[in-house]
Order: C-alpha cells, then sequence, then structure tokens
C-alpha cells in the first residue's frame, strides 16, 4: 500500500500482485459502508467477475425481491460516480464492474475501523485475542508476506 501525506489526509492505494489496483482509500476520511442495497449489488459483480448490464443485475435480483430497473440505474450509476464501479459502453447500454476487490473493499473497513482507535496496539491486540486459530494463522501469512518474511523452511 503506498500513502502520500497531502495536507494531513493521505490517499492510499492497494495494489494487488498483479500489479492492479484492489482498493482505494483515504486515511483521514471515513470511508463508508455500502448501503444495502448497494452492497447486494457490489457483492453480485464480486461474484460474477465480468462485466455486466444493469438488465442482468436487475433480472439476478428480481429472484430474491420486487427491485425497479431504474432504482438499480441509479445504484449502480452512483457507485460509479464514487468510484466503486468502472463503465463502458455496450451499444446504448453501459456495462459495470467493480474497480477493486471484495477482500480490498474489506480490508479498507478494518483500516477505518483501528483507525477509530486512539490506542492502535490495544485495539490490535484484541483483534487478535478474538481470532479463531485459522484466522490467526491467516494474518501471520499475510503480516510475514507483507513484511518479506521468509516462510518456514524457505530461505531469502
Amino acid at each position: 500500500m503506498g500513502c502520500r501525506p497531502n495536507h494531513g489526509l493521505a490517499l492510499c492505494v492497494l495494489v494487488g500482485n498483479g500489479g492492479h489496483i484492489v482498493g482505494i482509500g483515504m486515511s483521514g476520511v471515513r470511508m463508508r459502508r455500502f448501503g444495502e442495497l448497494e452492497a447486494v449489488i457490489m457483492d453480485r459483480l464480486w461474484e460474477w467477475g465480468r462485466p455486466v448490464l444493469v438488465r442482468e443485475v436487475v433480472d439476478d435480483l428480481r429472484a430474491d425481491r420486487a427491485v425497479a430497473y431504474t432504482t438499480v440505474m441509479t445504484v449502480m450509476e452512483n457507485l460509479y460516480r464514487k468510484g466503486w464501479l468502472r463503465r463502458e459502453r455496450d451499444s446504448r447500454a453501459w456495462r459495470y464492474e467493480p474497480t477493486g476487490s471484495h477482500s480490498g473493499y474489506t480490508a479498507a473497513l478494518m483500516n477505518d475501523a483501528l483507525a477509530t482507535s486512539s490506542d492502535r496496539r490495544t485495539a490490535l491486540a484484541h483483534f487478535a485475542l478474538q481470532m479463531s486459530p485459522h484466522d490467526a494463522t491467516l494474518l501471520r501469512e499475510a503480516l510475514d508476506q507483507a513484511l518479506g518474511e521468509p516462510k518456514a523452511g524457505e530461505s531469502r
């Protein structure tokens, strides 16, 4: 993650192994959680992993709820304007896809939650104590990777 300070704020860009951006956020600015319909739409788009038409999303959502085409179109347009979706023309319609990963969004939410604490060390300790052994192992592996530590049995 690279962060550049700018008048007390920092724009942070999470870059995946392939060099593509997987998340964008601003430290010093709280990231809002998605609204209920935004979250449902983003979950579908992350799950599908391809550019989709508003019509496809509407048809899929209608299996679970009554939703108007214009409502979904407005929410997806708002997600586009907020930077969560990118779009490209497909004849007269737009195809939308997420600009970042679901895991990048989750990480940004966790970072924002941590930023609310005046004692980050204690907050992190409490977080770690609440983890399952499996999640603690995953966190340890992620930290080792982030810090460039070799895995057990590997040499540098």
